[in-house]
């Protein structure tokens, strides 16, 4: 599954996020999702993007993150 940046994504328990950037962890050499929380304080956080892209299990949709198709209602 591939990752989009700047596009918002819902975590399966409902909160949505926006993805800013990604970034290569320079421990691990692991790719890193950079995403932005689109509620409360707008909390930065960065997650593995094999844990991002992951499947769960037992839950209301496939995937960890899923890509939402919203567009903006703002005119130009």
């Amino acid at each position: 599954m591939e990752v989009l940046i700047g596009r918002i994504y819902k975590h399966y328990k409902g909160n949505y996020y926006i993805t800013l950037e990604l970034a290569l962890n320079t421990e691990t050499e692991e790719t890193m999702v950079i995403y932005k929380a689109l509620y409360g304080e707008g909390k930065v956080f960065a997650r593995p993007i094999t844990s991002f892209t992951e499947k769960v299990e037992g839950k209301n949709q496939e995937h960890r993150f899923e890509l939402q198709n919203i567009e903006s209602l703002a005119k130009n």
